[in-house]
């Protein structure tokens, strides 16, 4: 499926005609905290932590509704999420 990724120059207008969205996600493992910490480039405050990938997948899904949601004042479709964990890349819709 088509997507916009959140971040680039019309993301908001795309969203708003009802274009599905996309957004990268960058994890890294805090060792010293036991936790994955995830942050993305493409959407200003989105940085979650979670014990594992696929519990931080379920933090990004809900920071990311949370941060549309402030953004457009109106719940706004989930957005595809890809996470990148150093060489690997671990997607989720």
């Amino acid at each position: 499926m088509l997507s916009y990724r959140i971040g680039l120059p019309g993301w908001t207008l795309a969203a708003r005609v009802g274009i599905p969205l996309s957004l990268r996600v960058y994890a890294m493992k805090d060792e010293e905290a036991g936790v994955f910490v995830g942050s993305s480039p493409d959407l200003h405050g989105l940085t979650v932590e979670a014990p594992t990938l696929e519990e931080l997948h379920i933090e990004v899904t809900g920071a990311t509704s949370k941060l549309l949601e402030l953004e457009f004042h109106k719940p706004v479709q989930r957005a595809k999420t890809e996470i990148r964990l150093s060489d690997a890349v671990f997607c989720a819709a």
